[in-house]
């Protein structure tokens, strides 16, 4: 495949069609990588973005109790001391 150099601005820069786009899951930024005579875009996976905003909501909801106990009744602190 071919693609065309562009002028962005003061800068140049590379046009990737809407296909490419979702077949790559590219969304907003791309991790660039330079080997030897090869430019690799990889896409940037962002597994936690908006946590913030659903912890938000799951506190004001009340639904952000601990599943388990942080402590168990059986733990024996004496074999860390």
């Amino acid at each position: 495949m071919e693609a065309s150099i562009i002028q962005i601005g003061n800068s140049k820069g590379l046009r990737l069609n809407k296909q490419i786009l979702e077949q790559y899951n590219i969304t907003d930024k791309v991790e660039v990588i330079l080997e030897k005579n090869r430019i690799i875009l990889k896409p940037v996976a962002q597994p936690r973005k908006g946590w913030d905003n659903a912890f938000k909501r799951m506190s004001e909801v009340g639904d952000d109790y601990l599943l388990i106990n942080d402590v168990f009744s059986e733990e024996n602190f004496d074999e860390w001391s």
